[in-house]
């Protein structure tokens, strides 16, 4: 009988613990729900809340936010640009050597212009001209004044006219020599005159 007894014991004891932990989760769940519920209530609010601030922004900036229709648009545009693809793709493809020999014809065809007129000439040339006027030697600033002077209709660049100088004596157009720190330029024509009016002189 007392195996009986304590058997009952045990098994009410374990009805009760059920008991109190089923009590315990129907209240957790009723806190559960009554936290839910309020969190809706919240939520719906904060929607709410941004209908009408939305409607302000349009009405204040005249900007709205992007709909689900105007990404439908843009999906549509999407179906053109495959179709410009397909008609690319199916062009012939122009070579790089054809599009090179294109932009050099433009060019070439810019730049041919008369020959006529100081403004055509040549940087050597107007140079050139320059200094057979002259009886000293000239400095390729100096040079480079003159041409701004006579020639104002062109943009004269002093590295530029340098470059011509230099070039006519790499021809053996020009001599170029040094007093100090400074370079100056003749041609060789007007250079040589005085060697040959001392022969002159000392022929005589």
């Amino acid at each position: 009988m007392s195996e009986v007894a304590a058997s009952s014991s045990v098994t009410a004891g374990y009805a009760q613990k059920v008991t109190e932990d089923l009590a315990v989760t129907k209240s957790e769940q009723e806190r559960v729900r009554a936290e839910l519920a309020r969190l809706e209530a919240e939520l719906r609010q904060l929607e709410e809340s941004e209908k009408v601030l939305v409607k302000m922004q349009v009405v204040l900036t005249g900007v709205s936010r992007p709909t689900s229709a105007q990404g439908k648009g843009k999906k549509k545009t999407a179906v053109p640009a495959a179709r410009r693809a397909k008609s690319a793709a199916g062009q012939p493809k122009v070579s790089s050597k054809t599009k090179s020999s294109k932009a050099n014809a433009k060019n070439s065809v810019g730049k041919t212009a008369p020959a006529s007129g100081a403004g055509n000439k040549t940087w050597a040339a107007l140079t050139g001209g320059y200094l057979a006027e002259q009886s000293a030697p000239k400095s390729a600033a100096e040079v480079a004044a003159a041409l701004t002077e006579a020639h104002p209709q062109r943009k004269v660049q002093a590295t530029v006219v340098r470059n011509a100088l230099e070039q006519g004596v790499a021809r053996g157009l020009l001599e170029r020599s040094k007093q100090g720190r400074s370079v100056y330029y003749t041609l060789v024509s007007a250079a040589a005159s005085p060697t040959s009016d001392e022969g002159a002189a000392s022929a005589e």
